[in-house]
């Protein structure tokens, strides 16, 4: 039976209070197409008024530390994002790997706090254009899943996102064979780090998808779903998405 698919979106550093009525839109959108899993992660500063506006609808933050408390000047833990309203948390995202230094096993670390406090996790893997170009992608994916792969992992609460660093944002997007080969790779990881159950763990595809080629992409093998960014910030640019899955 194949996986509900699941569309998120990941607003990175832009939302402003005057953003906050397309996640109304947005989420009315979502209940009109019940059949897909929609959250979106606005940046911490939105989470606890878009939680209040659209109670029942799933808001999730971009990131959070492994501790629960602590001397971490900036930093948000698992329970302080759970109370501002947020059900899930992205995690890793490639941005954070190349921008914050961040590392597996920092990764795996918070997968799991993210867990303690009853939380979604996604974890975010993808290589870069140069390790694609040395055919090393597969390699270095799988490696980034197995190094950031928390304990206790199930399908209840964790999910994978895929994403090409090279297409995050630049418009182009993989052939949907490599999309398809990738995804088989991850499937096959995580066979062998977690068995029976693995074929119920989403896998996302993330990296310029958007209204005109999401029906494609999400119609490839092993791709639950969508980690989407610059077309997740309007109703109008996201809400095709939410329709192209739904019609799956």
């Amino acid at each position: 039976m194949a996986n509900r698919k699941y569309i998120v979106g990941n607003w990175k550093m832009n939302g402003l209070r005057e953003q906050l009525s397309d996640i109304v839109e947005i989420a009315a959108i979502a209940e009109q197409n019940s059949q897909v899993d929609v959250a979106i992660c606005p940046p911490v500063t939105l989470i606890a008024q878009a939680a209040g506006n659209v109670p029942g609808f799933t808001i999730g933050a971009q990131d959070c530390h492994f501790a629960a408390k602590g001397a971490h000047t900036g930093c948000l833990s698992a329970a302080m994002i759970r109370e501002a309203g947020a059900k899930m948390s992205i995690l890793g995202h490639s941005e954070r790997r190349a921008d914050q230094h961040e590392v597996d096993s920092e990764i795996k670390a918070k997968a799991e706090a993210i867990h303690t406090a009853g939380l979604g996790a996604i974890i975010c893997v993808g290589e870069t254009e140069e390790e694609r170009d040395a055919g090393k992608a597969v390699d270095v994916v799988c490696g980034q899943l197995e190094g950031s792969f928390p304990d206790n992992a199930a399908a209840t609460w964790l999910t994978i996102a895929y994403e090409p660093v090279w297409a995050i944002g630049t418009g182009r997007v993989p052939e949907a064979s490599d999309v398809e080969e990738m995804h088989a790779a991850i499937r096959g990881k995580l066979v062998e780090l977690t068995g029976e159950g693995a074929d119920a763990v989403r896998i996302l595809y993330g990296g310029s998808m958007n209204g005109g080629n999401a029906a494609e992409l999400l119609s490839v093998p092993n791709v639950d779903g969508g980690l989407v960014g610059g077309a997740s910030l309007t109703a109008e640019k996201f809400g095709p998405i939410i329709k192209a899955a739904a019609a799956i």
